[in-house]
This record gives structure tokens, sequence and C-alpha cells, in this order.
């Protein structure tokens, strides 16, 4: 059994833990209100711009933003990977780790063999373990999570279209952790290039009815990049969300874990305490009856 010295250690300790995984809870809870409130509010303006792009009935082919929609052969693949630059937030960044691995050996596992798979890895603990397995890692990007604003992701956001218009690659998709609640994070693949836009309302009764000022050509010139800027801002904020509300519930089972062993240990600490006690006591009811006797 340890002394009482080596328990009372222990529970100092303990309790400089918990003190530390409650401080870093209240701090993810609080980065995590003002990213979702930030989510919440850019959903609406997201979706509006996607739905007048799927409305115009002017095909993409006859613009300028031809060439983010252009469909070729898959032979050059960038996967963009979001993790976190920090740990302590249970599984988040080895979930989505493995996803990223399992999809790349079934779904790219030709492309990949053939040297034509690159991947971004968007936080620091991805780009470690990429570089460890020595998988082609092109970039990675870590400062982004320093000030997440939608103005420090559209030069990213401008860099993948141009990629992609040069046909440096054939195909550009976003794995990530799309943000549900506080305990629960999604794995979601997204396709990012070539734009895919749903099918344009056919019923004429619900289709919406726009005026158009410019013309067609030059909204849709216009609106495709803004939709491509917003939908990377979206879904970096997204993880970003994801990443404190998954480091929240790590941090609060943490703290309640402490907890739980501090009780254990208190226990066994006044155990012990009282069996030194109760033995001291034995101790000089033996001497005062030998010296009795």
């Amino acid at each position: 059994m340890p002394s009482l010295k080596e328990v009372r250690i222990r529970i100092d300790s303990i309790k400089s833990s918990e003190q530390i995984t409650s401080a870093m809870k209240l701090v993810s809870a609080s980065k995590l209100r003002r990213t979702q409130n930030a989510v919440q509010a850019l959903a609406p303006y997201a979706a509006k711009l996607r739905e007048i792009l799927n409305n115009l009935s002017i095909s993409l082919e006859n613009t300028e933003t031809a060439a983010y929609s252009a469909i070729r052969p898959v032979e050059k693949v960038l996967l963009i990977v979001v993790t976190s630059n920090r740990g302590l937030c249970g599984p988040f960044n080895s979930n989505i780790i493995r996803a990223a691995k399992s999809y790349i050996e079934t779904t790219y596992s030709v492309v990949n063999r053939q040297g034509n798979l690159d991947v971004f890895a968007i936080g620091r603990k991805g780009a470690d373990f990429f570089r460890k397995n020595k998988y082609n890692l092109v970039r990675e990007e870590h400062a982004i999570f320093d000030r997440l604003k939608f103005e420090n992701t559209t030069p990213l956001a401008e860099e993948l279209m141009a990629d992609y218009a040069s046909a440096r690659y054939d195909r550009i998709e976003i794995i990530y952790n799309h943000f549900k609640n506080a305990s629960q994070q999604v794995i979601t693949i997204d396709q990012y290039l070539p734009v895919v836009t749903g099918q344009a309302v056919k019923d004429p009764w619900q289709a919406t009815d726009y005026i158009f000022e410019p013309e067609k050509k030059i909204l849709v010139r216009e609106l495709v990049p803004k939709v491509l800027k917003t939908h990377l801002y979206r879904i970096i904020l997204d993880s970003y969300a994801a990443e404190h509300g998954a480091r929240m519930t790590a941090m609060a089972q943490a703290t309640d874990n402490a907890q739980e062993l501090l009780k254990q240990l208190k226990l066994s600490y006044n155990k012990a305490r009282q069996a030194a006690i109760t033995k001291e006591l034995l101790e000089i009811v033996s001497g005062a009856e030998a010296l009795k006797g």
C-alpha cells in the first residue's frame, strides 16, 4: 500500500490536472459558441448562393467559369485533409486521418500507386501523419486557424481554382469533420472541383423568377468563384467548430474522470490515515500494558 505522503502527492497532482482540463473545457465551450454562431450565420448565405447558381438556366460552358466545371478523366488528384493544430480533442484527428487513409486506399489506390495523388493538409496533426508515412504531401497550412476569416481563406480558394483551371489536377476533394453537435462529428468527403451544381428546377411553378442585372453570363462569371470561396470557408469553419466541440467533450470527460479518481484517492488516504492512527493507538496501549506488568 502506498504511503500517506505518496497518496497526498497523487491527490495534489490530479487536482492540478483537473483545474487544467476544466479551464480547457471552458475555453473550448466559449470558442465553440462563437464558431457555431458564425457557421449558422453563414449557412443561409451559402445556401442561397448555391440556389441561385442551380436556378440559372444558362450553362456554365458558355461562360469564363467553364474551366471550373470541366469534367476530365481523373488522372491527377488533390485530397485536402482538414485536421487541427493541437491534440486533446478525443478521436477528432485520428478519425479523420483513418478515414482519409482508407479513402485513398479504396477510391484512389491506382492513382496513388502511380504517384498522382497529392495531399494538402490543413492542420498540423494531419501534416505530421502524412509526412511521417511518406504520402505525397505537397502543402500544409497551420496559421489559417489563428485568425479564421473569409478574407484569409480566399487566397487559398483562388490557388485551388487556378490549379484546377490549369489542369494541374483533374479533381480536388476535401475530407473533414462536419459539426453535428458538441459530442458528434460526421466525417464528410466533399468534391470541391469540378463544380457540381444541382439540377435546375424544371417545374415553372417551382422555379424562382429572377430579374437578372447584369446579364446571366456576367452574373455566373462572378457567382461561381464566390460560391467556391464561400464553400471552402464554410468547410474550414465547420471543421473548426467540430474541433472545439470534440475538445470540450474530451475535457469534460477528463474532468469527470479526475473527480472520480480524486474520490477514490481521498477514500484510500482516509483509510490509510485511520489505519496509521489505529496502529499508533495499539502501540500506546501495548506499551502501557507492558509498563503495568
